[in-house]
């Protein structure tokens, strides 16, 4: 008998029973994080870090602008200004961490991959800026600039 009020006493001091620390939910592990889903077949890959600078490209060889959007809130990444040399060619997006692969989780940021060619020689700035399409007089959430020169 005193050794089941000992072991109570100790249960009751520590704050839990032994149904409780086999039951604790386990701590939360952190967020997977998941490249952007870019295709094999692009040559450059452009990302938010290279905003404002200069990157160069061959000549019919895609290139790619990867960045994160919110989709789900209605706010895409689409061209504002295209050099006259530059063509899209395609596009693809995904999740951007593992999480949004469970069943039930909603919203979240996503990748945004817009994917492009250049047809001709040349240098020029590549505009690309996120707004809900159906705010016309909004400005820009945001905007992403690179100088694209084409060899």
């Amino acid at each position: 008998m005193m050794r089941f009020v000992s072991a109570a006493c100790a249960l009751a001091l520590c704050g839990c029973t032994p149904e409780e620390e086999e039951t604790a939910a386990p701590a939360p592990a952190a967020e997977s994080a998941l490249p952007a889903p870019t295709p094999e077949d692009v040559a450059v890959r452009i990302d938010a870090s290279q905003n404002g600078r200069t990157v160069e490209v061959a000549l019919h060889q895609r290139f790619a602008v990867e960045l994160v959007g919110a989709p789900t809130a209605g706010y895409v990444w689409a061209p504002a200004a295209l050099p006259a040399f530059v063509q899209r060619a395609g596009e693809v997006s995904g999740n951007t961490i593992a999480e949004q692969n469970q069943p039930g989780y909603a919203g979240g940021n996503h990748w945004e991959v817009l994917m492009f060619v250049a047809t001709a020689p040349g240098t020029g700035e590549l505009v690309l800026e996120q707004r809900r399409p159906w705010e016309t007089n909004e400005p820009a959430a945001d905007t992403f600039r690179v100088t694209i020169v084409a060899r």
